[in-house]
Parts: structure tokens; C-alpha cells; sequence
């Protein structure tokens, strides 16, 4: 007769460096879910489920990096899982699906193998790496590995179209979840691909490689030619379907030309908000429906996406119970229900509702954004990210009539600090902190500050 029975939680030793609270219960119970799916799949390789078939699935390291680093200090996973890819990379230049490549899943050929929104943490972690921690040496250390897994791309692409994989994996459509239902294959291939090529450029150029530089600039202005003709409908500002996953990685990785990307924008926000604020895009897709609505100023259309729980999505898992991110937007008993996915509202939550981000070309958060979204029902939030260069925190709280954001900032790093644009209000610091009026941007009022602590007030005059 058993009289006791005691659990112990296993996981990689990464330390906590993230934490996030908020006026919202249902955002606190995402990020937990989310959370407890990280730490389950933290192990020596970013599992994909801890039960079942516990491999290395690589599209999540590149899609979930983010979230992940704003939460643990997992570089030293990122660049292990580097490794175990150039230890996986096949002689024709391929980087499987799934490394270590423990197994091979034939079922409908190769699409599981050669899928290159999977293959491309080969070439997305360290540009991520070096952006996050200011890390040049994985550039140095796997730049042959993705020369070759570039150069296999280029090879298997038709007119520089990569139709091959697994696409908007468990997007929702009419069939059960699996391979890309809303989005027709070669959309988010080719999108990454071009994404890719985009970022080797930089890579090349930073090594000092600039013949390189120039070859992957010149071959990512044919990618996005092709892409255009073959996918963009100029009459109704929509890529292929219309989906939701493609028209955020069309606009995020810069495919969209400037005259048409309003166009594109509104069609995705229009589609989402025409399915009374519900989610379709997979686990492909998501995080860039989640990038370009919130770069475009849209998080109001993130929170009311997340704020439900009566459709698929983080509220209906946890509705269902689930103390796990599950593997299914729906929580299907059919499916993993610990699965490590799908979590990438955790970014949004620190970098929208905490406000913590990086100004363009910062490396390493050397140079650190804070705008807060006040969206929703949202009232306050206290959200911190020990970077780098140490500890940056902010937390905010509003009223009808005041808003009040505390910051850190640490040393040897800058921050432009954004505010809400409410009428008639005036902006005090109560220790009298240097910053400077940097005026009005996007609709918001913003100020330029050195390293320090600050607590702003806006109030109404």
C-alpha cells in the first residue's frame, strides 16, 4: 500500500532571469502555462514533449528563442543545440528537422526532415545569440554550417520557391490539426528563407566577409521577387489565402513593398477582428502574427486574441485545465498536452505589457526601448529581464486620470522610455533624473534617459 507519493520536477539548471506580473489574471495564468511548458522541456535539448517523443524538433528554438531569453539565461543551451545541428547536418549541406537526429519519421517522404522553417535555427540562433547576448563567436564557430545549409537551399529551391515541409504546422483548419491547412506550402519556406538570407548578409558583413555579404544580398533580392509574383495579390493587398500566417511573415520579414504594407496589415488585423478576435495561425505562424501586430502599434489586437477563453487558444487550455502548455490550440485529449510550441505570447508579455524591448541595432540590450501597451482592461504590470548589462525593470500602473512608470535602467546602457498618448497631461520625474524632451513619436510622447532609476508620472494638467 502506497502512503505517500512525492513528485520531483527535473529540468535544465538555466537560471531565472524574467518576471512578469500583471493586473490580468488570465495573462498570469498564460505565462505560467507557458512557463511550466519551458521548464518541462529544458532539458539537455529543448524537447518537444517530455512523455512522448522527447526529441529536439528545431523550429521551436528560433520561434520560442525570445520568449525563452527573456525568462532563463539559456545561451549556453542555444549554442549546445547549435552543436548537436552540425553534428546533424547531412553531407548535402540539409540540417534535419530534428536534432540529434535520434530518428528519422518517413510518413509522406522527407517533409519531416526537410522542412526549412525547421532547419533554420541553423542560421536564426546565432544571429539571435549575438543580438541577445552580444556573442560573436557562434557566427565564427557555424558560419560553414550555414554556408552549406544556405547553399542546399538555394539548390532545392524552384525559382527560388521552397514548397518542401511541414508549412503552418497545427494552424486551424476544418481537418484536425498537422500539416499547414490555411497557408499553401512554399509561403512560410520561402518567407524564412528569405529571412535567413537577410540575416546571413548582416552575419557576412559583421565577419568581414563582404563578398559573401554581397551574394546573399543580391540572392535575397530574387527571393523576394518570387515571392511576390508567385504569392501577392497587389488588387486585394493579400498573400496566397489570406491567412493570418501569411500575411505576418510577409510584412515581419520585410517582403511586403513600404507602398503596400498598410494594405497587408489591415487585412490581417481585419481577418482576426472578422473572426470576432480568434486565432488561426500554427505554430509557424503565431509568432509572427504576434511580431508584426505589435510593431505595427496593434497590441490592442493582441489582448483581445488572449483575453477569451471560449475559443481555441491559451484561455480554452486553461479553461480545460491544462497547468501545461498544450500541443493542440484546442487542448485535444488526442495530443501531447505538455508541448513546448505554441508559447509565443510569453515574448509579447514582456516586451508589449512590460514594455522591455531593444531600440534598433542595439546588441545585447545596450540600447533599451520601454513601452508599455495600455490595452484592454489592463491596469498595472511589473515585469523585469536581468540582460546582460544587469537588471531592467519596469512597472506601471494607470488610472482615469494618471499613469505612473517605475524604471530601471542599467549601467553603461541607454533607454528611450515611450508614453501613452492621453490628452492635456504633462510628464514629471519625482527624483528630478536627467532626461531629455525627445518629443513626439507614432502618437506617443517619449524622453531619452541614461542608465538609473526613474518613476515618471503623467498627469493630466
Amino acid at each position: 500500500m502506497v502512503k505517500s507519493l512525492k513528485a520531483l520536477h527535473v529540468r535544465n539548471a538555466a537560471e531565472q532571469v524574467g518576471k512578469f506580473a500583471s493586473s490580468n489574471e488570465l495573462f498570469n495564468k498564460t505565462f505560467e502555462l507557458i512557463d511550466w511548458s519551458i521548464k518541462s522541456n529544458m532539458v539537455s535539448v529543448f524537447t518537444d514533449c517530455p512523455h512522448r517523443e522527447k526529441l529536439g524538433w528545431l523550429e521551436q528554438l528560433h520561434l520560442m528563442g525570445n520568449s525563452v531569453g527573456y525568462n532563463y539565461d539559456a545561451a549556453p543551451l542555444f549554442k549546445k543545440a547549435l552543436q548537436d545541428m552540425k553534428n546533424s547536418q547531412l553531407a548535402n549541406g540539409l540540417i534535419p528537422a530534428i536534432a540529434p537526429e535520434y530518428v528519422k519519421f518517413e510518413w509522406g517522404g522527407d517533409m519531416f526532415r526537410d522542412s526549412p522553417e525547421w532547419g533554420s535555427s541553423g542560421i536564426l540562433l546565432p544571429w539571435y545569440l549575438y543580438q541577445w547576448y552580444g556573442d560573436k563567436q557562434a557566427m565564427v564557430d557555424y558560419y560553414p554550417m550555414m554556408q552549406r545549409y544556405m547553399d542546399y537551399l538555394a539548390a532545392k529551391a524552384e525559382n527560388h520557391i521552397l514548397p518542401q515541409g511541414l508549412g503552418d504546422w497545427y494552424d486551424l483548419g476544418t481537418k484536425p490539426p498537422g500539416v499547414s491547412q490555411l497557408t499553401p506550402m512554399g509561403v512560410t519556406g520561402t518567407a524564412i528563407y528569405y529571412h535567413d538570407l537577410k540575416l546571413l548578409e548582416k552575419m557576412a558583413t559583421l565577419l568581414g566577409k563582404k563578398a559573401d555579404a554581397i551574394n546573399y544580398a543580391k540572392l535575397a533580392v530574387e527571393v523576394r521577387k518570387s515571392f511576390n509574383n508567385k504569392f501577392f495579390d497587389s488588387k486585394t493587398g493579400q498573400y496566397a489565402t489570406g491567412s493570418q500566417a501569411a500575411n505576418a511573415m510577409a510584412v515581419y520579414m520585410g517582403l511586403v513593398e513600404d507602398k503596400y504594407k498598410s494594405a497587408v496589415i489591415d487585412n490581417l488585423v481585419n481577418d482576426i477582428r472578422d473572426r470576432k478576435n480568434s486565432l488561426t495561425a500554427g505554430d509557424i505562424g503565431y509568432r509572427y502574427v504576434l511580431r508584426a501586430l505589435e510593431d505595427a502599434g496593434k497590441s490592442d489586437v493582441i489582448f483581445d486574441m488572449n483575453s477569451r477563453s471560449d475559443v481555441p487558444g491559451y484561455g480554452m487550455q486553461i479553461a480545460k485545465g491544462a497547468t501545461a502548455l498544450t500541443e493542440s490550440w484546442a487542448a485535444l485529449p488526442t495530443v501531447s498536452n505538455n508541448h513546448f510550441m505554441l508559447g509565443h505570447l510569453m515574448e509579447w508579455l514582456y516586451s508589449g505589457v512590460g514594455g522591455i524591448r531593444q531600440a534598433e541595432n542595439s546588441i545585447a540590450f545596450n540600447h533599451i526601448k520601454i513601452e508599455p501597451e495600455l490595452v484592454g482592461n489592463l491596469t498595472s504590470a511589473n515585469v523585469s529581464f536581468n540582460s546582460p548589462y544587469g537588471e531592467i525593470s519596469s512597472e506601471w500602473k494607470r488610472t482615469d486620470k494618471e499613469f505612473t512608470l517605475e524604471i530601471n535602467i542599467p549601467v553603461n546602457t541607454k533607454a528611450d522610455v515611450y508614453f501613452p498618448a492621453l490628452p492635456e497631461t504633462v510628464i514629471v520625474e519625482e527624483h528630478n533624473s536627467t532626461f531629455t524632451d525627445a518629443g513626439v513619436e507614432n502618437g506617443k510622447a517619449k524622453v531619452s534617459i541614461d542608465s538609473g532609476y526613474y518613476k515618471f508620472n503623467l498627469k493630466r494638467k
